[in-house]
């Protein structure tokens, strides 16, 4: 057997043990009435797992933050721009990433405005928000990544639609 495919056994198997421990972390969560828990696994010096799980309203939200590996982290290249909401379709020439209060995606993904299709969205033009509040949510590899307001402040633009696909650092919304 070549080094390449026990390797890559490997990394299935990690994968799948992976995926085991962040659902009983979720059901430890549910059973033990939690509403956060944060866990750090470090395989080797570059191997680690961070999971963040954190129960609101009836949901459990995984993130999985650091799965480091050899492979390089991506290079954050001139952001791509995103579409415009329809509330902000009207909007100026003006580049939305240079506004005071922008909000970025931290990742490439999928935006959604609200928990589920239907459901009201997490915030709109106008709404108060305080520091660490869900804006929405943007999926990267299957996984609902709530994207926390950075500041308090008053929504003053949303600059996607929902359901499009964001690139890392889009402009993602305006909070002042």
């Amino acid at each position: 057997m070549s080094d390449d495919s026990k390797k890559a056994g490997q990394d299935k198997r990690q994968h799948e043990g992976d995926v085991a421990f962040i659902q009983a972390l979720a059901e430890l969560l549910n059973r033990n009435e939690l509403t956060e828990l944060t866990v750090k696994r470090e395989y080797d010096e570059n191997d680690r797992l961070t999971v963040s799980l954190s129960k609101q309203s009836r949901q459990i939200a995984v993130q999985t933050l650091a799965a480091a590996s050899p492979v390089a982290a991506p290079v954050a290249a001139a952001p791509a721009p995103a579409a415009a909401a329809p509330a902000a379709a009207a909007a100026t020439a003006e580049d939305p990433a240079s506004l005071p209060g922008i909000v970025t995606s931290p990742m490439v993904g999928t935006a959604y405005l609200s928990a589920e299709p239907g459901a009201a969205p997490f915030v709109s033009i106008g709404a108060q928000v305080k520091e660490g509040d869900t804006l929405m949510i943007v999926e990267a590899m299957k996984t609902m990544n709530h994207i926390p307001s950075p500041r308090s402040g008053t929504v003053k633009r949303i600059l996607v639609d929902d359901g499009n696909p964001v690139e890392f650092g889009s402009p993602l919304m305006v909070v002042e």
